[in-house]
C-alpha cells in the first residue's frame, strides 16, 4: 500500500542530516503533495530558516514546525445563521464532486440543530439533478421547490426564497449547475443567480456561497476554486471524500492564493457524515503527526 503524504513527510523528518539534499527532497515532496511549486519553495525555505534559528532537529520538532508554517495558510469557517429571517446557502461545484449529497448532509446537519430547511433545485441544466435533489428532500424530510428541466435557475431560487419566507423556513439550500455548454455560460448563469439572491435577502449576512470540492482532486481543486471565486466570490469550502484524502495540499494553495476558508468535511456515505472542519486534525494528518 502506498504511504500517505503525512507518513512520507514524517519519514523524511526522521532523517537527521539536514543538508541541501534534505531540503530539495522536502520541496519535491511538497510539490507532489499538491502544494504547488511556489508554495512548496516558500514552505521549504521557512522550515530551513526556522529549524536553524530554533535548533529544531528532532522529527517531532520539525513536524510541529511544519504544522505552524502551514497553519497560517488554512482557515476555518463557522457559518452562523441570522436569526428570525430566511438564510440562503448557494451550493456550487462541478458535476461529480458530491454536490447534491452534500446538500442533503447540510440539511441533516441543520435540521438536527432545530432549523427548518427548504431545498431549491436550481441545477435545471440536468434533469437528473432535479430528480436526485427531490429524492434527498424526501429522505431528509425537507420541502423542495423545483421547476421543469431547462427552467431559469434564478426563477427557481426566487420562488424558493419567496416560499421559505411565506412558510417561515429559516434556511434555503440551493443546488446550482456545475457544467454548462461552456465556461462563460456557467459564469454568466451564476452571476444572474447571485443578483437574484442579493435582491431578495434582508441583509448580506443571510447569504453564503459554498464551493463543494472533492478532497482527493489535487490541483483541479485550485482551478475549480479560481473559476467559481472569479464568478461570484466563495465564502467557504465543503470537502467531500475527506476520509480517503491522502494529500490535501491543494487546500493549502486555495487558502493561500484565494483566502477561502473551509467550513465542512464529508467523511462517509450517510447523511450524518458531515462535520465542521477541524484545522488541527487536518494539519496533524497532513504533516504526519499521529
Amino acid at each position: 500500500m502506498k504511504k500517505s503524504f503525512g507518513a512520507r513527510l514524517k519519514a523524511l523528518f526522521g532523517i537527521q542530516t539536514f543538508d541541501e539534499n534534505f531540503f530539495e527532497e522536502l520541496e519535491d515532496m511538497l510539490i507532489e503533495g499538491d502544494l504547488g511549486a511556489k508554495t512548496a519553495m516558500e514552505v521549504s525555505d521557512a522550515v530551513r530558516k526556522l529549524a536553524k534559528a530554533e535548533k529544531s532537529t528532532s522529527q517531532d520538532a520539525l513536524q510541529q514546525l511544519m504544522k505552524r508554517i502551514l497553519s497560517d495558510k488554512i482557515a476555518t469557517y463557522i457559518p452562523k445563521l441570522v436569526p428570525d429571517t430566511t438564510n440562503i446557502f448557494l451550493i456550487l461545484g462541478v458535476n461529480g464532486v458530491g454536490k447534491t449529497t452534500s446538500i442533503a448532509k447540510l440539511a441533516t446537519f441543520y435540521k438536527k440543530q432545530g432549523e427548518s430547511v427548504l431545498l431549491a433545485a436550481a441545477d435545471t441544466f440536468r434533469a437528473a439533478a432535479i430528480d436526485q435533489l427531490e429524492l434527498h428532500a424526501q429522505r431528509t424530510g425537507c420541502r423542495i421547490v423545483k421547476q421543469s428541466h431547462g427552467s431559469d435557475p434564478g426563477a427557481v431560487i426566487f420562488d424558493a426564497m419567496q416560499s421559505a419566507k411565506a412558510k417561515g423556513e429559516h434556511l434555503v439550500l440551493a443546488d446550482t449547475a456545475g457544467r454548462m455548454h461552456n465556461k462563460e455560460n456557467l459564469l454568466r448563469e451564476l452571476q444572474k443567480i447571485d443578483k437574484v439572491v442579493n435582491s431578495k435577502i434582508s441583509e448580506p449576512a443571510c447569504y453564503k456561497r459554498f464551493l463543494v470540492i472533492d478532497a482527493t482532486t489535487g490541483q483541479n481543486g485550485l482551478s475549480q476554486a479560481q473559476l467559481f471565486h472569479q464568478a461570484i466570490g466563495i465564502d467557504a469550502l465543503i470537502l467531500t471524500k475527506y476520509d480517503s484524502a491522502a494529500k490535501g495540499g491543494s487546500l493549502v494553495q486555495i487558502g493561500e492564493k484565494l483566502g477561502i476558508p473551509i467550513a465542512f468535511v464529508g467523511v462517509g456515505e450517510r447523511y450524518e457524515d458531515l462535520y465542521p472542519f477541524d484545522k488541527d486534525e487536518f494539519l496533524d494528518s497532513l504533516v504526519g503527526i499521529a
